[in-house]
């Protein structure tokens, strides 16, 4: 299971976002864009899609933009990646036949589903902040 283009995408523009959560200051698009190297046009379709799921508002004005609509530690990668991927663990049922074969092959793709659900919830925008700060660090350690 990979994680599709567009949820890294949106991933990314969280990231980019979230520290500056605290101080309340919204980013344009062309600074997220440019940051993260995600195309402008593509980047308003992923931000619309957020903030009509709530993960982020927008600011109109000169000095508006985009920033998160709630705290970064209670935004799930569950939360961004089934906005932007919109599934439901629920509603999605294939359509197989109905052997015994295919019965053991759903059961096991379903526990995979709930698998990945359950890391995808254990894991914030903050915990990838602190993961990211942490690396940052480690990147620009001198060794003798």
């Amino acid at each position: 299971m990979d994680l599709s283009c567009k949820s890294e995408y949106a991933l990314l523009a969280l990231l980019e976002l979230s520290p500056h959560y605290a101080s309340g200051e919204p980013l344009q698009i062309r600074q997220i864009s440019s940051q993260q190297n995600i195309p402008d046009r593509y980047l308003e379709q992923l931000l619309a899609t957020l903030r009509r799921a709530g993960l982020v508002k927008s600011q109109r004005g000169a000095r508006g933009g985009y920033l998160l609509a709630r705290d970064p530690w209670k935004i799930s990668l569950y939360d961004v990646v089934s906005c932007i991927e919109g599934f439901d663990a629920q509603a999605d049922v294939t359509k197989v036949p109905d052997t015994s074969e295919a019965v053991v092959i759903q059961d096991v793709w379903g526990e995979v589903r709930q698998a990945a659900e359950a890391i995808l919830q254990k894991y914030t925008l903050q915990d990838l902040v602190d993961q990211r700060n942490a690396k940052q660090q480690v990147d620009i350690m001198y060794y003798i």
